[in-house]
């Protein structure tokens, strides 16, 4: 539990006055932390005290503003620009959006809580369940009825016969505009044909005759017509009736005269001068249109317009009565949300306050059988039960928590040991595995399971996981003896490696077998080393025991065979005997040479070459002299400079490329493949850090013990010495570079994998300053003889 600054503070000063004894420290920090505990309680209690009284206010914060909201409805006008409206709606919707965020959050807290069978949720989940249904179903049932009542009366105001009422007199008032209109056609139409009669008696008719015609028409039709005009196609008076001096002349617009040049009798009414107006063409005359007036009843036409617009409105509320309905239906909705939020908040907040001590004790209770001693429930104001019974609960937990700390904190102490020895073993590049007494794995390090190869060995036998050590497991457990150590040869990813095993028991203080430890460690390139070592001193003896006699033997031999050739009778046998002798003494020179290189491996001599350059000389010397087999390059154009000694990387790469075409002889001698095409493909790629050499074939392919293929001597042809493999791997070594033995992908129509040898030798070497070597130039105190001199008796594809 954190403690007050102020309290802390005082600890500190009790702890640094050094007077007082553990006990009366320990006495004196409880006390601090027990009042400091009170202290925190009694702020929770004032912050109680004052969330009661805002639950209060907003609960009764809701009627207010609902009623406040029904008088602005009801006293005001509605519009949206009502300020007064507005701030109350807004009013309405802050409180709402609180409420119903505070609902949510009581809501949400109280179904974490029963999912999480907190103790209390279940009484706190019913009494919230039944104040929630108090306060919805009276609301649910008032909103039925009042939808109901709403919507019969809305019913009754859209009745069949009010309807059929407002249908009838829109239709008679439509019908008295058709008869106006009908009318008005048919005297325009009349005068029009009286005129242009007139016109066709008289073709040449003048504007000013036409004034008499037009009254003479208008006393023949006897229907009203109050003005009569002619106007030309722009629209522009031409002549006037004897009766239409008072016509208050409107112009016409171009649609007007379009349409009556179609040959359409143009009807224009004029309901702000209660007139009915008509254009129609002349078509005996030359642009001359008949423009005519009738006066209509003006009260006719308003209460026309009255009765079309009281139907418009009629449809318009018709069809909205839908969206009436729903308007009375939100802003009731918006009443009882108010009221049902308040409500519902209520009532969780009562719901609350009866379940939360009983609550807070049984949670308190649940994290006390889980192991939290530090939990204190607030105590309830009150000498009640419930306030006593709080009282005595954080009396036993202080009480508890006292007796535990001794254990945690020796058990902190046995933790901290475990994850040291964890964390020592983990990081350790030696392999360490744990056993049980049974002899199954319980611990295996990282450094273990790179070495053996394999994930996860828990829980398995030490012979199922690791079967080369179980013969020296079997030693320890049927001797007597505490600890056995072996060195142990097994083969992971098809690579021989040589581990020094040691097993020891683990027994516990009174001597009981608790289980056993199994530690090792990869020794493979001591041990080659070690071999390296020994061989090149057994080399250097070989090479000097036996390169003193070989030239008197030769010699002698040559002497025999020159001296007695023509006196001895059987002459032929004396040449074949002493040709022996020669050849024989030959090839021991060849191997004492290759001793000596061995042994005294000279330092490269590094000068700026071209690789690209010395590889091509490689394939190119090879490829003359192993004409059945096809060459594949992937060598980059241009030079790669770097600095080597080009004499030893040449001899290297001749050396790769002949073992290349031994292996595919051999292959080709042992398994007899048809339709076998042999072939050595060579690559050579670099980018800014190293340059990759890659020699392969599709010969017999690398043994399983792959990895001894470099050790000295070890050799699979009946006449290789097993140094050529050793003297490329120590000439790359010697430049800085790495060389690896690895399968070859599959090439085009084979069925078996042969070898790659893969040599990466580094750039950062290289310096510019030196002078460039040309290819095929020996530098200084050096042989310029040609690999082959060197036999490369190493089969690394056997």
């Amino acid at each position: 539990m954190c403690l007050s600054g102020f309290t802390r503070r005082r600890i500190k000063i009790w702890w640094s006055g050094g007077k007082d004894t553990p006990v009366d420290v320990r006495d004196r920090v409880d006390r601090a932390v027990h009042r400091d505990v009170w202290l925190r309680f009694s702020r929770l209690r004032r912050q109680r005290r004052v969330q009661t009284a805002v639950t209060l206010g907003l609960v009764f914060l809701g009627p207010v503003l609902a009623v406040a909201t029904f008088l602005a409805l009801g006293s005001i006008n509605q519009s949206a620009a009502s300020p007064v409206l507005r701030l109350i709606l807004l009013a309405d919707l802050i409180y709402v959006l609180v409420i119903a965020a505070l609902v949510l959050a009581r809501v949400a807290r109280l179904i974490t809580d029963r999912r999480s069978k907190s103790a209390g949720s279940r009484l706190h989940m019913r009494l919230s369940g039944v104040f929630m249904l108090i306060a919805l179903v009276p609301t649910v049932l008032v909103a039925v009825f009042a939808v109901l009542s709403i919507n019969i009366g809305l019913e009754g105001w859209f009745s069949d016969r009010v309807r059929s009422v407002v249908g009838s007199s829109l239709s008679a008032a439509q019908a008295y505009e058709a008869v106006q209109r009908d009318d008005l056609a048919a005297d325009v139409v009349t005068l029009a044909g009286y005129l242009n009669d007139a016109k066709r008696r008289t073709a040449f008719l003048r504007d000013d005759q036409l004034r008499p015609l037009l009254s003479q028409a208008q006393q023949v039709i006897q229907r009203g017509l109050k003005e009569a005009y002619l106007v030309d196609g722009t629209g522009a008076l031409k002549t006037r009736g004897e009766r239409s001096y008072l016509f208050d002349f409107e112009p016409l617009t171009e649609e007007h005269l379009t349409l009556a040049r179609e040959g359409n009798t143009v009807l224009i009414p004029d309901w702000s001068n209660n007139e009915f107006r008509a254009l129609i063409f002349l078509e005996a005359y030359t642009d001359r249109y008949l423009y005519v007036t009738r006066t209509v009843d003006g009260s006719i036409l308003t209460l026309l317009d009255e009765t079309q617009e009281t139907v418009q409105l009629y449809n318009q509320l018709e069809s909205e009565r839908g969206r009436l309905l729903f308007n009375f239906g939100l802003i009731y909705l918006g009443f009882a949300l108010i009221l049902i939020l308040a409500a519902i908040w209520l009532g969780l907040w009562f719901a609350e306050r009866l379940s939360r001590p009983v609550g807070r004790l049984a949670g308190a209770a649940e994290r006390v059988g889980g192991g939290d001693l530090d939990v204190q429930v607030m105590e309830e104001d009150g000498d009640d039960e419930i306030a006593s019974l709080g009282r005595l609960f954080n009396q036993m937990t202080r009480q508890l928590k006292g007796q535990r700390e001794a254990l945690v904190e020796s058990h902190a102490q046995t933790e901290t040991r475990r994850r040291l020895f964890d964390s020592v073993l983990s990081n350790v590049t030696a392999g360490v595995i744990g056993l049980d007494s049974d002899g199954n794995i319980d611990f295996v390090n990282r450094a273990a399971e790179r070495l053996l190869d394999f994930a996860d060995g828990s829980d398995l036998p030490l012979a199922a996981a690791v079967p080369e050590f179980a013969p020296l497991f079997d030693r320890l457990r049927d001797g007597t003896g505490l600890a056995v150590q072996e060195e142990v040869r097994l083969t992971r990813r098809g690579k021989v490696e040589s581990l020094l095993v040691r097993m020891s028991t683990r027994r516990s203080e009174a001597g009981d077998l608790e289980g056993y430890v199994v530690a090792f460690d990869d020794v493979t390139d001591l041990v080659s080393a070690q071999r390296m070592a020994a061989w090149g001193d057994v080399a250097r003896r070989i090479a000097h025991e036996i390169k003193n006699p070989l030239t008197p033997i030769q010699l002698s031999a040559e002497r025999i065979k020159r001296k007695f050739a023509t006196q001895v009778r059987d002459h032929e046998d004396l040449e074949q005997y002493t040709d022996v002798i020669i050849r024989q003494t030959n090839d021991l020179r060849r191997i004492v040479d290759e001793f000596s290189k061995f042994a005294r491996m000279p330092e490269p001599d590094r000068r700026d070459c071209d690789l690209a350059a010395l590889l091509k000389g490689a394939v190119l010397l090879q490829e003359n002299g192993q004409p059945g087999v096809r060459f594949v390059k992937d060598i980059p154009p241009g030079e790669l400079h770097l600095d080597l000694d080009a004499t030893m990387i040449g001899q290297a790469f001749t050396n790769l490329i002949k073992n290349a075409g031994e292996a595919i002889e051999s292959h080709q001698e042992k398994a007899k493949p048809a339709n076998f095409v042999p072939e050595i493909r060579v690559s050579l790629h670099a980018d800014d850090t190293e340059a990759v050499i890659r020699i392969m074939d599709n010969g017999t392919g690398l043994p399983p013990d792959r990895a001894r293929l470099f050790e000295p001597y070890v050799t699979t042809r009946e006449k290789g010495t097993g140094l050529g493999l050793p003297i490329v791997k120590k000439i790359i070594e010697e430049h800085g570079g790495t060389l690896a033995l690895l399968d070859a992908p599959l090439f085009d129509g084979n069925d078996h994998s042969g070898a790659m040898a893969e040599i990466r030798l580094p750039r950062a070497l290289r310096k510019r300053s030196r002078t460039h070597v040309p290819l095929g130039a020996a530098p200084a105190g050096r042989s310029s003889d040609t690999p082959q001199d060197t036999p490369h008796d190493k089969e690394a594809h056997a």
